[in-house]
């Protein structure tokens, strides 16, 4: 037989730009910062206006210290504090500067320093907020009341009240309170702040809706089966948050060095002061010298330039429904160059479906009346193959009859009268008949069957269906493939150079079936959970960096094995889900390579952050040295390359980045 992966059953669309979520902007003098920041440069635009105006010194004198106090007490508070704790800030090197300028009579130039450091201060902080804002926005998603139905009728209460197992009223337009399942109507809803889909879907009983989308034309009643502080929104809040608190070791190696750079620049400093002082320099000459130098030098760009990237870039992923749980985990999905992939819950979605029905010659039955036995008899079970069955059977429009006196034996299969016949349903090659009717032994048909058709096939699950003992046909069902697997795997390839490695715990029939779906060609099956480790270590010990991607228990120690893991959020293992450096939240398996590309990106902004720095830095240290720069155009140069490294990080938090990342996928049918 032909090898196969059933994908038919999954419309597939090609993904678009998901609309954006609503956001909080964060109102620019609705910072301290910015409003200190204006105040200081309100005062000195007036000073500076009546000092060129020829006023005399006591018209605009009293502006510029208003400059000074306003602009600078906050950094000087911060510095002496930073400093009190043994750390020297570069801020208080700055309000140091400012000072000396005005102690040899360079106020103008002082209080333009201080205009110049508050105004960039606010511009960071305005940055800082406006990343805030983009994780907090989703939150505006979620009402905040929702309609219970109760045994008295129907209630509003808080969304933050809802509890598991409660029943909502959703009416037309209404935007869903929270994760949940629809127990009765038919509507549609537009996820595309959650999912990404760009049209609505059709939602109907057993369909799962998310909090904060938007519901159609139709009256839904959802249970809800998330917490309210469990919900995707307030997971992917809650997660970037916290990754929003930790350093990338870029980062920490910066924060390292800053002390120590610190410490050599105002050695530096005093020497520039010094050394000229001894060979008969003018006092005020090279004093105005060292400050300048002391205001180039300062590091406060290269300070800022690994955080803002990562920071939007860990932003803009949870947007999209990625949680990448630290800046380490967004610098180090940057640095994979091979890739390892669990199969199932993770290329495919580790649900069966029926993929074919197959009535015994004699039965009498059309594949039809043979799955609607079936159905009938697996109605009432929970098991995953036999609600595959049901649903199938559903799918086709077909009426499933009554059942009575249902029996289920674990390991063997189930057992309903329907239409007054005993429809047995279980795994061929499994003791079904022992369950149905030991008669039936007798007379090897069952036996005959087991030896033609086992209880796998290329990969396929197959079940036995009997009526009254007599088999009656067969059903195969396979795992159904996630639609855009084949794209991800490509476009993994593309980025790596190299094919992903397929590590799973099932047979290898089955993992045959989805390689060859997929076009990969390293296939390891019938992995332990130490086997999908050793393989990764394998990739390691010769000198790759692996990406991990897994969803289960048995995948939690590959996970944490690899240098980077991501788990798969929707179906995921609790413990997977620990373990993992990022969740896909929506189960979207094309999100994978989106966010390599994203922390890549990250990663070149923090470079380029770097080099313009750097830049700067050694340029204007170079001129102070080796010619004169005037002070305030070294001051609009240092703060200026500060701003200017804080921007460049920022654009990740754009749409386009993430479009960016995005390859053309396109679903495969058959």
């Amino acid at each position: 037989m032909v090898a196969r992966v059933s994908t038919t059953l999954t419309p597939v669309r090609v993904p678009s730009a998901a609309r954006p979520a609503p956001r909080r902007r964060t109102r620019v003098l609705a910072l301290p910062e910015a409003r200190w920041a204006l105040a200081s440069t309100v005062a000195f635009l007036a000073a500076l206006a009546l000092d060129l105006g020829g006023l005399p010194w006591w018209a605009y004198g009293p502006l510029y210290a208003v400059a000074y106090v306003t602009g600078g007490w906050e950094p000087a508070l911060e510095g002496l504090r930073a400093l009190r704790g043994r750390t020297l800030d570069v801020d208080l090197l700055m309000i140091v500067a400012a000072l000396g300028a005005a102690a040899i009579g360079q106020v103008r130039d002082g209080a333009l320093l201080i205009v110049i450091f508050a105004t960039s201060g606010a511009l960071e902080a305005l940055a800082t907020a406006r990343t805030a804002d983009s994780v907090r926005g989703l939150l505006d998603l979620a009402p905040s009341m929702a309609t219970r139905v109760t045994e008295n009728g129907e209630e509003p209460v808080p969304t933050s009240e809802l509890a598991v197992e409660d029943v909502l009223l959703i009416r037309p337009g209404e935007r869903i309170g929270a994760d949940g399942r629809v127990l009765e109507g038919a509507s549609e809803a537009d996820q595309a702040t959650i999912t990404g889909e760009p049209l609505p879907v059709t939602k109907g009983p057993g369909d799962e809706v998310f909090a904060g989308t938007l519901n159609g034309t139709g009256v839904l009643r959802v249970r809800v089966e998330r917490d309210p502080a469990d919900s995707v929104i307030a997971r992917i809040v809650t997660l970037v948050e916290e990754a929003s608190r930790t350093k990338a070791p870029t980062q920490l190696f910066i924060e390292k060095v800053e002390q120590r750079y610190a410490l050599g620049m105002v050695i530096a400093t005093l020497a520039v002061f010094g050394v000229p002082l001894i060979f008969g320099a003018d006092l005020t000459d090279a004093l105005l010298r060292a400050m300048t130098f002391m205001i180039v030098a300062s590091p406060c760009a290269v300070v800022l330039a690994t955080m803002p990237p990562l920071m939007s870039a860990i932003a803009n992923a949870g947007r999209h429904g990625v949680l990448v749980k630290s800046a380490v985990a967004m610098e180090r999905l940057g640095e994979v160059d091979a890739v390892a992939l669990d199969k199932t819950g993770t290329l495919t979605e580790g649900t069966p479906e029926v993929s074919a029905v197959r009535p015994l010659p004699g039965s009498g039955l059309t594949p039809d009346a043979l799955l609607t036995l079936a159905a009938a008899a697996e109605h009432p079970s929970e098991h995953p193959l036999g609600r595959a069955v049901v649903r199938a059977a559903r799918e086709r429009g077909l009426r499933i009859a009554d059942a009575r006196d249902f029996v289920a034996v674990p390991g063997r299969g189930v057992t309903a009268v329907v239409g007054g016949r005993v429809i047995g349903v279980g795994r061929a090659g499994d003791p079904v008949t022992e369950a149905v009717d030991a008669d039936a032994e007798a007379t090897g048909v069952v036996d005959g069957l087991r030896a033609a058709v086992p209880g796998t096939e290329d990969g396929d699950t197959v079940v036995l269906v009997t009526g009254d003992g007599v088999p009656l046909g067969t059903l195969a069902l396979t795992d159904r493939l996630r639609p855009h697997a084949p794209a991800t795997t490509a476009a993994l390839t593309a980025l790596t150079g190299t094919a992903p490695v397929l590590l799973t715990g099932d047979n290898a029939r089955a993992a045959a079936r989805v390689a060859e779906a997929t076009g990969l060609v390293d296939v390891r099956a019938d992995l332990l959970p130490e086997g999908k480790v050793d393989a990764v270590r394998e990739l390691q010990d010769a000198g790759r960096k692996v990406l991990f991607v897994g969803d289960g228990v048995n995948d939690a120690p590959a996970l944490a094995a690899a240098h980077s893991g991501i788990a798969m959020g929707r179906a995921g293992s609790d413990l997977a889900l620990e373990t993992a450096d990022a969740v896909v939240v929506r189960d979207e398996l094309a999100t994978v390579p989106s966010v390599v590309r994203l922390s890549r990106a990250a990663r070149r902004l923090v470079v380029q952050n770097l080099v313009i720095a750097g830049t700067f830095i050694t340029g204007l240290v170079l001129w102070d040295l080796l010619g004169h720069l005037p002070l305030p155009l070294g001051v609009a140069g240092h703060e200026g390359s500060t701003v200017l490294v804080g921007l460049n990080g920022l654009r990740l938090l754009r749409e386009s980045a993430w479009r960016s990342g995005q390859a053309p996928f396109q679903g495969t049918r058959g």
